[in-house]
């Protein structure tokens, strides 16, 4: 059947176009052009009539008054067209690929809040977190839209930003109706785009044909695939599709009574061996066949399947006694039959496709599938998709194999692999470990996950990651350690002078995470002057002691510690980013049994192990003393044992230590157990010196719940003279990371003057 284009339907070389395509249904209206709501829902719950008329009404009522509203202040969608309209003709779309209620209502509404005429915020509070994240994630996959489709290669990268794009897809589909809404959105922007400058035209084109077309094809969505490949072909290639147009119009009258006549011998034949059918007559899409005369070097006269004929039965069986009856009645063409019931294709699609040499010595295409085999070839995952119900959090298993299975069936690498010649060893890099950005300008840069703007700066350019200062994620400012997150749009900003921050190397501040921009920012430090590294790793090192409260350390052992010669030769590798100052500090605090070992900073911060205070980590000890046996060095998370000795106190053993084997039938063993293996703590005390303010312990206890520690003491006193608070605080802390993250970040909030661990005694 013809399928409405917006062409100049007097030229009869556009008139025979889509002859497989379902013929697209205006919706209804009233007398002043206003869409007739309610019939127009009730057509919607004739094809599902489970969905909630009253939520739908909802949806629509919001997206229209929405429009109403940005008409009157003048803030319409830049085209012209109508967000309401849209969002119900994608509605029209997905509703016959089956798909779910909260589907059906994040499409109506999803232009509305990508034109800003409604927030997300609001359609979560109405319509609840599912049609929110599914209305949030389609705008993720929008940012698309922004690759810029260019056969150079960014930033030395081979390559190119169509595969880039695709990799940026499947990173940010984990929900295949996102998928599907974006692929209906994309459906009716090319719808109505005639009137558009060529330009913009080719553009939505060729992202449709590189990007969304595959993307059908995927998902097994024939209809789909089939319509978007030809409206992209007809702005991509015009004066082919015009002729071939031209050419299927003319012969169009003929081609349809020869179908006829071999429909009805057909029916006879079948009506023989007593199977029940449907047969239809069609005709290859537009697309389709250039694409064949391409490849084969043909004309269009010589594409033998222009002509098909499909025949659907009830079972599996019914196909082949078919099949034989088309042999029966017409001479196959050699290599043209092809079993994809036996052999699926890798989207799913099953049928057998045979070519005969027809009535009146005519090529002709037989496809014979069952029904259930045709309707997952027109609506593919849409056939058998069950969605994720709302309220339904008990198959987190089931969920996560669906969200697999569709990445598995969005992932182009092996096509990738093919066509540009990837090695394996590439594709498997460019996997879901990665992350897809944009550069202000629409090119998308890869990077691995929990990489930060600084990462991303040092990946554009050595001396960008040098000169930053600042950045922006999707127009708003952000901290430089703030991780980014697939189809974010980063801004760097950059100074003047060429000077990278030493603190970008702390790994407990996180603003680096790839080596490349680790290796680049360790190098311009160490090609200063070796002076200055000393000088600033100096006064680095004592910072962070004096931080941890260490001050009787014995700075030659610590220089033999770090197999150095020389305490400059320590602080300037420590300057250079040779050694991280994390290093140097646990290195300082073992030396002095302050004890920061990540995994034992719990069992050693405090002094003595055998305090009664510290039997809170170990349970079983009845209230004796312990110690960690140095012979098997237990950490959290070992299964222990306790060995008592001749004091009286218990020694700590891993339970396939050699002592305890050797002392199992001494009688000594006592079964203990780490109290919390997940989160050993020890309580440590802070002083915080700052000038008062507003907030100012609100901001504080941000930071602490920020890095997932706890306050269990606190004390404040203030000097009205010079308006300057002392704060103690009592905090429990996990590791070294985690305390010294905790004084960093409370140091950087505002008034603040110092933070620094204090010696509880």
């Amino acid at each position: 059947m013809l399928y409405a284009l917006g062409l100049d339907t007097s030229s009869h070389s556009f008139q025979a176009i889509y002859y497989m395509v379902k013929v697209r249904q205006d919706q209804p209206l009233h007398g002043d052009g206003r869409v007739n709501l309610e019939v127009w829902l009730r057509q919607l719950q004739e094809i599902n009539p489970g969905f909630d008329l009253g939520r739908l009404r909802a949806a629509c009522d919001l997206a229209e008054k929405a429009e109403e509203r940005a008409v009157v202040t003048n803030t319409i969608w830049a085209s012209g067209r109508s967000s309401f309209r849209t969002g119900l003709d994608m509605a029209d779309i997905l509703s016959e690929l089956r798909m779910d209620e909260d589907g059906i209502v994040a499409a109506i509404i999803y232009r509305a809040v990508r034109e800003n005429q409604i927030t997300l915020n609001h359609v979560r509070k109405q319509f609840g977190k599912p049609v929110a994240d599914l209305v949030d994630g389609v705008l993720r996959m929008a940012a698309i839209s922004n690759v810029r489709m260019s056969d150079t290669p960014v930033f030395g990268e081979q390559k190119d930003q169509l595969e880039q794009a695709k990799m940026l897809l499947i990173a940010l589909v984990d929900d295949v109706r996102v998928a599907l809404i974006k692929l209906a959105e994309r459906t009716c922007a090319i719808r109505a785009i005639a009137k558009d400058q060529p330009a913009k035209r080719a553009r939505l084109a060729r992202e449709v044909m590189d990007i969304y077309a595959p993307l059908a094809h995927r998902l097994g969505i024939g209809q789909l695939k089939w319509e978007l490949e030809d409206f992209a072909f007809r702005y991509l290639e015009p004066l082919a599709y015009k002729r071939i147009a031209t050419l299927l119009d003319d012969t169009r009258s003929g081609r349809q009574a020869y179908l006829d006549r071999v429909i009805e011998t057909l029916n006879k034949q079948l009506k023989v061996i007593n199977v029940k059918a449907e047969l239809d007559g069609r005709v290859k899409h537009i697309y389709s066949i250039w694409r064949k005369m391409r490849r084969k070097g043909i004309e269009f006269s010589e594409v033998y399947d222009v002509s098909a004929v499909r025949i659907l039965v009830p079972e599996d069986n019914d196909c082949y006694q078919v099949l034989g009856v088309v042999h029966n009645l017409w001479r196959n063409l050699p290599h043209e039959f092809d079993d994809y019931i036996a052999s699926p294709k890798e989207n799913g699609y099953r049928s057998l496709h045979t070519a005969v040499i027809g009535p009146e010595n005519k090529a002709l295409e037989v496809q014979i599938r069952t029904f259930e085999m045709h309707e997952k070839s027109e609506l593919g995952v849409c056939s058998h998709w069950r969605y994720k119900s709302t309220g339904d959090t008990d198959e987190p298993v089931a969920y996560r194999e669906r969200i697999e299975w569709l990445r598995q069936i969005l992932d182009w690498r092996e096509e990738l692999g093919e066509v540009a010649g990837i090695s394996k060893e590439l594709l498997d890099e460019i996997s879901f470990d990665r992350i897809y950005v944009f550069t202000p300008e629409g090119h998308v840069v890869d990077l691995p996950q929990r990489s930060t703007p600084v990462d991303f700066a040092y990946r554009v350019h050595t001396d960008v990651g040098h000169k930053c200062r600042g950045a922006k994620i999707n127009s708003k400012i952000v901290p430089l350690n703030t991780c980014l997150k697939s189809g974010d749009q980063i801004e760097i900003i950059v100074g003047d002078k060429i000077e990278p921050r030493r603190e970008w190397l702390h790994a407990h501040l996180g603003y680096v995470s790839t080596s490349r921009a680790r290796a680049k920012i360790q190098s311009w430090f160490g090609l200063r002057t070796k002076r200055k590294n000393t000088e600033e790793g100096k006064q680095l090192l004592t910072s962070e002691l004096y931080r941890l409260g260490v001050e009787d350390l014995d700075l030659n052992s610590l220089v033999a510690e770090l197999k150095y010669k020389k305490i400059n030769e320590l602080y300037a590798a420590i300057g250079a980013g040779e050694v991280n100052v994390i290093h140097a500090v646990e290195a300082a605090v073992r030396l002095v049994e302050v004890g920061l070992k990540e995994k034992q900073l719990s069992l050693l911060l405090g002094g003595d192990e055998s305090e009664p205070g510290n039997e809170l980590l170990i349970d079983g000890l009845s209230g004796m003393g312990y110690t960690l046996s140095p012979c098997c060095e237990p950490v959290v998370g070992d299964s222990i044992v306790g060995l008592t000795n001749e004091t009286g106190e218990v020694d700590v053993h891993r339970q396939e230590c050699l002592q305890v084997l050797q002392n199992a039938s001494a009688g000594k063993l006592i079964r203990l157990d780490w109290r919390n293996e997940t989160a050993a703590t020890l309580a440590v005390l802070i002083e915080i010196n700052a000038y008062d303010r507003r907030g100012l312990l609100h901001d504080i206890s941000g930071v602490i719940m920020s890095e997932e520690t706890n306050v269990t003491a606190m004390n404040m006193s203030k000097n009205g003279a010079n308006n300057q608070v002392l704060i103690s605080m009592t905090i429990d802390v996990p590791t070294i990371y985690g305390l010294l993250r905790t004084i960093e970040q409370i140091e950087r909030l505002t008034n603040v003057i110092s933070a620094r661990r204090l010696d509880k005694s």
